[in-house]
């Protein structure tokens, strides 16, 4: 009885944890919060640790704190890695969209890994009930993703799903409201930054930080050979002279760092073709390949990969927030909730 009274005044949530960004959507109103998944802790000198700042207020702190703040990253490939920030980071969300009313105790439908462990799913419980969840659901990635982009997930036929996230490249083939195959190449959108990191210090000595790395990905990252004319500076330190330095790197210079990544993806897909049973594998000349995550905003990755596969391959509407999308659509249609559990 107690518990049903909860639920008149709860307005419960769809979570997507990502390794860089998490989102956040509010039964009946869509998407609410879309906050870095970073969180700025102060050290003690008793070994304790205060939150500081989270989300947008501790983006900026990366690789820029003193020895006695941190800037955490709770997520890895879409896993939890810090039990506690990641709880602090929730129940900031949480308070954001409900206030601090404490009577108000939503239920929370969560997208986690395909292949997440049972001591992973344990701690996405966790830290969900311990930021005020009276319920937590939890649904594959690929599911979501692919209800958020608007694939017919619950009929029997093959569709694969290329989640292109911060971590890791989630590739997956989906079909009657499963997943039948699936595989990560490591990395992601945060291997393509190293990728840059070590092509600029072979070909500059120049160190970046990753976030120098990341603004020059933003700026010229192509999956196809672009223009050689475009170039842009970029800062770091020079390896010869331990000296602040700026260079000029042309876009020819980052295709050919990201192309290992992108070939990387390309063999996924051939793998989970391999993997799945052959009349759902020949579903996909049909139905193509979906790109989602922030990773499908790369120039020309939909075209090198249809290049280096052969397939039909697109990209979702709204494809970084294809996974809260579709978790949205679990949280808000018990038929989509009952078709996950079983």
């Amino acid at each position: 009885m107690f518990s049903a009274v909860l639920g008149l005044f709860s307005q419960d949530l769809a979570v997507d944890l990502g390794t860089s960004t998490t989102r956040v959507h509010l039964s009946g109103s869509g998407v609410v919060a879309d906050e870095p998944s970073v969180v700025a802790v102060l050290d003690d000198r008793m070994g304790r640790r205060k939150v500081i700042a989270i989300g947008d207020e501790a983006l900026p702190m990366l690789g820029r704190t003193p020895d006695d703040i941190r800037a955490i990253e709770p997520m890895s490939a879409g896993r939890i890695t810090d039990f506690e920030v990641a709880e602090a980071l929730l129940l900031h969300l949480v308070r954001r969209i409900h206030g601090r009313n404490g009577w108000i105790r939503p239920r929370m439908v969560v997208a986690v890994p395909h292949s997440a462990s049972d001591m992973e799913l344990r701690a996405v419980r966790d830290s969900c009930e311990s930021a005020g969840a009276r319920a937590v659901h939890m649904v594959p990635r690929p599911l979501a993703a692919a209800l958020g982009a608007g694939l017919p997930v619950h009929e029997p036929s093959g569709h694969l799903i290329v989640d292109l996230g911060a971590g890791a490249t989630e590739i997956s083939m989906v079909s009657l409201s499963g997943v039948v195959t699936c595989t990560a190449v490591e990395g992601g959108g945060r291997g393509m930054d190293e990728a840059i990191i070590a092509w600029c210090k072979k070909e500059h000595a120049l160190l970046l930080g990753r976030p120098s790395a990341e603004r020059v990905k933003l700026a010229l990252g192509s999956a196809h050979v672009p223009d050689p004319s475009l170039t842009a500076w970029v800062k770091g330190r020079c390896l010869r002279r331990g000296t602040p330095r700026a260079v000029q790197v042309s876009a020819r210079g980052i295709y050919d760092a990201l192309a290992a990544s992108v070939d990387a993806i390309s063999a996924g897909i051939r793998k989970v073709l391999h993997e799945a049973p052959p009349e759902l594998a020949s579903d996909v000349v049909d139905t193509g390949v979906v790109l989602v995550g922030g990773g499908a905003h790369l120039e020309g990755i939909d075209q090198a990969l249809r290049v280096r596969t052969g397939l039909p391959i697109v990209v979702a509407d709204r494809p970084t927030q294809a996974v809260v999308d579709g978790a949205g659509r679990v949280l808000e249609e018990l038929d989509l909730r009952e078709a996950m559990a079983s």
